[in-house]
């Protein structure tokens, strides 16, 4: 079970943005760009900047944000007739760094580290890399779980909440994030064997 799994009704609520935006000539391609290029941004200045923890509250509220932006490109591309192979490439390749620069200023507050994070941002990677694979082998685009794109963001969503009000963060804070990073290589692995099993039971229907 994934968050994900709850995007068709967001995307409803999302629909009447949706035609507002095509109508005022907004394209897909646009939107996927724009919200990456906040992600970057904001991950890059709590990462690197001597900014207040209360900056942190910025992310939750981008990240949700970010994930609204993410359904009405794939609607706009879908529901227009605005597809394009750019678009392909740039849907998946602004997720992968959207997600690493949010997911960086996590490692220099305490009990975070470097490694920790690090972790969750290279198998992220690998996730969203054995999701796209499953179609150059002929199954679908695979968003299978524990610690999907959607289930990632609520996580650092909380935590970046819990931070930037001033909460206190346990010793044993980095072991969650190392947890993160277990479960995200579960649906790497995950991932993969959907995709195996979709062609398999594809291959006996057939036979």
């Amino acid at each position: 079970m994934s968050i994900y799994s709850l995007k068709p009704r967001f995307q409803a609520l999302l629909r009447p943005g949706v035609s507002r935006l095509h109508a005022a000539g907004v394209t897909a391609n646009q939107v996927t760009l724009a919200a990456c290029l906040v992600s970057v941004a904001l991950g890059l200045a709590l990462a690197l900047l001597p900014l207040p923890r209360w900056w942190f509250l910025l992310i939750p509220v981008w990240m949700f944000v970010r994930m609204a932006l993410n359904a009405m490109d794939g609607m706009l591309a879908r529901e227009f007739g605005l597809r394009s192979t750019l678009g392909a490439y740039l849907n998946e390749l602004t997720d992968v760094v959207s997600d690493a620069a949010l997911y960086l200023p996590f490692a220099v507050v305490a009990p975070f580290s470097y490694g920790s994070v690090g972790a969750v941002i290279f198998l992220a990677a690998v996730s969203e890399l054995a999701g796209v694979v499953a179609l150059t082998t002929g199954a679908s685009r695979r968003y299978d779980g524990p610690m999907g794109k959607s289930d990632r963001a609520f996580v650092f969503g909380a935590l970046a909440l819990w931070i930037g009000i001033g909460g206190t963060l346990p010793t044993w804070g980095d072991a969650l994030m190392w947890g993160v990073a277990v479960l995200t290589a579960a649906t790497v692995v995950n991932r993969v064997r959907a995709g195996l099993r979709e062609l398999h039971d594809g291959k006996t229907e057939r036979g």
